[in-house]
């Protein structure tokens, strides 16, 4: 039976006026669940970031330089999901739209649990920035991808469900979640849950992601508008798309962002603090500089912040030019993070300020997308092999320089010639650095596990000697001229852990085993039938050991190195059946944690001889590594004993902090009975690490301020 249609309207009316009710209806819940799907969208994404960099950091030796290579494939990734939210949002209707990104987002699911895919058993340590790219693409990159177009395809979404409102503010909340997000994980989620359960849950918010953007693309597409997809533009808006120029300028903002957030990153964590906690900082201030600048009112007070910018390059550049200066964690950690959303505040809000109309909107975010990556890219990828040292750092505080010139030369003459002179002030800087870095240097080369050198210096009887430098941490010392170049230094002299502990077993032809080579220096306690073997996961190291220093070559004990990661190596040989195992790989760098967790403990007893001892070096500015294997000798039932001496700046001995784990009562007598020995204080509520859980935050040393031990 048809229905009746009320007098006066046509059916074609009545059709329309009883849809507005549904209409509506969907227009409010997007207006609550597109919200919803940004703020999650991006919770998760940088959520992901340090959880998922953290769980492959063991594989590939814990080098600082991972962390690095991972925000290479963000960015990139980054790049491909707004290039995926462009290219769908311009070439496809709203409908195709959806069922392309429900499809993908439910195949994203069968990558779940998070875990590590195509990871072999050996790394390879000549371009292991490739392996982890490839881990990274195979284990995330779909879901990664996903997440990095959610924000600007959602802001495409309200931009369709709300004509003529601006969809920006929903940028600055993506960012606002990301922030959360970093902030959560080292003082919540790090503290509470293993490793195993935060991939867990990971997941399962996944799920629910996938889950509330799928309603939410499904409910986009039937609120569309009937007559054509947003590709389609009136000619007036068409005349204001934005000029090449424009474009260069969003392209080079972004990328000198991202160039100071990994430049300034690599520089905290190699010459100041090398902990992985500090990740989080300087991304979490780069993603607050975003959501500063792209709020409903802009929060970005030009007049204010050019100002306080020439301050903070020339603070950052006199940092540069006198690193004694930021010697202290007080100093440097504030300082050039402070000079990092400073920076990046100014990059970004001079990004807010050239904002195009919403129709632009997937082409604005994938430029700056591509600068973020192509910044990535040449801190992260380019500059080890392009240069010697972090001259990255200097050369971006000049482009920074440069480019405010340029934002800034309409301005009038007077800011034209502050700036360039700001910016040759910078150029000057970076001159300085490359010379002060190459004074007294032999040899400078660089890889993806960082810098080193070799200086050649002389001592107060003008007598030459050489040490070995990783950044700006010593690694090992030598003088030239016998005897003197038979003899132990840095943190390996007679009075040293190590050094009693292999002194005690010099009656017998010893099986030595150490991880971490340095300049070979405990090649110095060996004797004829004695067997030294090193393991030592960066591939440069051995020819300097061998070419600049001579310990390696004049020892009269049997020398092997084993390339590699040390733990990996192990796992693959049988029992060594060492008299000693010297673990010297915790006093720079980052802190490879997977070789102080109760499965690794476990592999170095498997390779000791019943009485055999297993020597920790735990000397370290920033981190109290001790109770962390008090608490790993505890649970393994077996005694130690904490040695600690002084510097010898005459004979280049440094200060060293070595903890001995054994079950052999005499050597512990001896010990006792003749050697002065500290306590170790747990620090409350520090848990066993193991493979599965570990937190730097628990162990960090009380601030204070002092130089740390370097040149």
């Amino acid at each position: 039976m048809a229905l009746d249609t009320p007098a006066g309207l046509s059916p074609g009316v009545t059709a329309q006026a009883s849809s507005r009710p549904a209409a509506d209806t969907i227009g409010r819940t997007l207006h609550i669940l597109l919200p919803i799907t940004i703020f999650l969208g991006a919770f998760l994404l940088f959520l992901l970031e340090p959880l998922f960099a953290k769980l492959i950091l063991p594989r590939f030796g814990g080098s600082a330089a991972v962390w690095a290579t991972c925000l290479v494939f963000f960015q990139c990734a980054l790049l491909l999901g707004y290039v995926y939210a462009d290219l769908t949002t311009r070439r496809l209707t709203a409908a195709h739209q959806s069922i392309l990104h429900i499809s993908l987002l439910l195949l994203s699911l069968g990558l779940l649990p998070l875990a590590p895919h195509a990871i072999l058993g050996s790394v390879a340590t000549n371009h292991p920035a490739a392996r982890i790219l490839l881990v990274l693409t195979a284990s995330i990159g779909l879901p990664f991808v996903l997440l990095s177009a959610t924000s600007p395809l959602v802001q495409a979404w309200h931009s369709r469900a709300n004509a003529g409102s601006e969809p920006y503010h929903l940028f600055a909340l993506s960012n606002f979640a990301s922030l959360l997000a970093l902030l959560n994980f080292p003082f919540l989620i790090e503290l509470r849950f293993s490793s195993h359960q935060q991939s867990l849950l990971w997941s399962a918010l996944f799920v629910i992601f996938a889950a509330i953007c799928t309603l939410a693309a499904w409910l986009s597409r039937s609120n569309a508008p009937a007559q054509a997809p947003i590709a389609v533009a009136d000619v007036a808006e068409a005349t204001a798309a934005p000029q090449p120029r424009e474009k260069l300028l969003w392209l080079s903002l972004s990328a000198c962002g991202s160039m100071l957030l990994l430049s300034i990153t690599n520089h905290i964590m190699e010459n100041v603090a090398p902990v992985p906690l500090l990740w989080v900082l300087p991304l979490a201030l780069y993603l607050l500089t975003f959501t500063l600048a792209f709020h409903r009112r802009l929060l970005y007070p030009r007049w204010i912040v050019v100002r306080l910018l020439a301050v903070t390059l020339g603070g950052l550049g006199y940092a540069i030019y006198d690193p004694s200066f930021t010697e202290s964690i007080q100093v440097s950690v504030p300082m050039f993070c402070g000079g990092l959303f400073l920076c990046c505040l100014f990059c970004h809000g001079e990004l807010a300020r050239r904002r195009p109309a919403p129709r632009h909107l997937t082409a604005f975010y994938l430029m700056i997308a591509l600068g973020g990556a192509l910044g990535a890219i040449f801190v992260g990828l380019l500059a080890p092999y392009l240069f010697a040292a972090l001259y990255e750092f200097p050369l971006i505080l000049c482009l920074t320089a440069l480019l405010a010139a340029v934002l800034l030369w309409p301005e009038g003459w007077l800011p034209r010639v502050f700036w360039m002179g700001v910016t040759v002030a910078m150029a000057a800087v970076l001159a300085y650095n490359v010379h002060s870095y190459k004074k007294n240097t032999i040899l400078t080369v660089r890889n993806f596990y960082g810098g080193l050198r070799v200086k050649q210096l002389h001592d107060w009887l003008k007598q030459p000697y050489r040490e070995l430098y990783h950044g700006k941490i010593e690694h090992g010392a030598q003088f030239l001229n016998p005897p003197k170049s038979l003899q132990p230094t840095t943190y390996y002299g007679p009075d040293s852990g190590v050094g009693i502990a292999l002194h005690y077993s010099s009656d017998v032809p010893k099986r030595v085993g150490v991880i971490g080579l340095g300049a070979g220096t405990l090649a110095a306690y060996g004797n004829s039938g004695d067997i030294f073997r090193f393991y030592e996961i960066n591939p440069q190291i051995p020819a300097i050991a061998r070419s600049s220093f001579s310990y390696l070559r004049d020892t009269p004990a049997k020398v092997e190195i084993v390339l590699g990661d040390a733990r990996l190596s192990l796992t693959a040989e049988a029992s060594q059946q060492f008299d000693l195992l010297a673990v010297d790989a915790f006093s720079g760098d980052a802190i490879p944690v997977h070789l102080l967790t109760r499965e690794a403990f476990a592999l170095y007893f498997r390779h000791l001889k019943p009485n055999g001892i297993l020597a920790i070096h735990t000397s370290n500015t920033y981190l109290d590594l001790a109770p962390v294997v008090q608490l790993l000798a505890n649970d393994a039932h077996y005694p130690l004993r904490l040695i600690t001496n002084g510097d010898d700046l005459r004979k280049l001995i440094d200060a060293s902090d070595w903890v001995l784990v054994t079950r052999n009562d005499r050597f512990l007598a001896h010990l006792d009975s003749t050697t002065t020995q500290d306590t170790i204080t747990v620090p409350p509520n520090l848990r066993v690490w193991t493979d599965d859980y570990n937190n730097l935050f628990q162990i960090l040393r009380p601030l204070r301020f002092g130089k740390a031990k370097s040149e």
